[in-house]
């Protein structure tokens, strides 16, 4: 028993309840994610704008579908889907139907045009897509003991105080043989793989998009990744509902899971072959057309962030391809 008579458990029991529970994180942040942690859909609309490029390509290689579906999975507040639906051109906004995923309730005010569900919709045509979803996947956390032997850790949900418990069971060694054979801690990431195999499975044609930190299996992280975000900063990973509790994605084992053809890259990567590059205007500009300038150049700016390599430009791209015989032109 830990503090208070509660009983300490595994990481991905004590995540579930503190991101998911009645009292859980996202649950009861007053104005969403977006108050806690900054992701790329926060940082600038140009991270819509290029998914728009994507979802155009996604739409020709479809041959523009009587419906197009548009899935944003853990929407937040639908910050996504609302620019998104801004940016649609004619021909494509009057096709396109918009679901977003979440476990919150609908927010007030948001556009009656998006949809608002607790579950991945079935039979979608067109592009899902999860920024920052699997991250949150709730999972167990392993570590040797003093004589080498793995063992499930253990937390306190009050107090964040972690401990040593039994062995681990046949499943997650399986994974961690597989996936993540380095001694020391790990963290098991069968939860992710199958969450997204699951996500992948309800697409009949298109394509679905994960964006999120993560790792291969060459590179992963000797001390693990499990981090808690509040505010704005980032704190002790607490399971009590306080703050986001977070483990980066072990990108190959989740791609693998899936089952269907797909191509991964980093998020500079992709940014760049969808147009924002981030590079400063010319001078030329500045005297010719002084506010266009300035407007330029704090877009390059907000690029420059979705790019940056030790920030959000080191998130990995996993795009999946179902049922398109052109499924290495999404993303060149």
């Amino acid at each position: 028993m830990g503090a208070y008579g509660v009983r300490v458990t595994g990481w991905r029991a004590a995540m579930a309840a503190g991101l998911y529970g009645p009292a859980g994180f996202f649950k009861r942040a007053s104005t969403g994610p977006a108050e806690h942690f900054r992701t790329s859909v926060h940082a600038s609309p140009l991270f819509a704008g290029a998914l728009l490029r994507l979802v155009e390509r996604v739409d020709t290689a479809l041959g523009h579908p009587k419906v197009f579906d548009l899935v944003d999975v853990g929407a937040g507040r639908g910050e996504l889907l609302s620019t998104l639906r801004d940016l649609l051109p004619a021909g494509l906004a009057e096709r396109a139907r918009l679901t977003a995923v979440e476990v919150v309730p609908r927010p007030a005010g948001l556009d009656p045009a998006i949809g608002w569900h607790p579950d991945i919709p079935g039979n979608i045509v067109g592009l899902l897509i999860a920024t920052e979803w699997l991250d949150n996947v709730p999972l167990d956390v392993a570590d040797v003991d003093d004589h080498g032997r793995l063992r499930k850790v253990l937390v306190d949900p009050v107090t964040g105080t972690e401990t040593l418990g039994g062995p681990i069971d046949a499943a997650d060694l399986f994974w961690l043989s597989r996936w993540w054979p380095q001694p020391g801690r790990a963290e098991i990431g069968w939860p992710r793989d199958a969450a997204w195999a699951d996500a992948v499975g309800q697409i009949r044609r298109g394509c679905a998009l994960a964006v999120d930190y993560g790792h291969r299996r060459d590179r992963r992280p000797a001390l693990g990744t499990l981090t808690g975000y509040r505010g704005g900063r980032q704190v002790v990973p607490m399971p009590d509902g306080s703050c986001d509790v977070t483990a980066h994605v072990a990108m190959d084992a989740v791609a693998a899971a899936a089952g269907t053809p797909y191509a991964i890259s980093t998020q500079r990567e992709a940014l760049k072959a969808l147009g924002v590059d981030g590079a400063r205007p010319s001078l030329d500009l500045a005297h010719s057309d002084p506010g266009g300038y300035v407007r330029a150049l704090a877009a390059a700016g907000a690029a420059a962030e979705l790019i940056e390599p030790a920030g959000l430009g080191g998130h990995w791209w996993l795009l999946h391809s179902v049922g398109l015989e052109a499924r290495g032109s999404m993303l060149p």
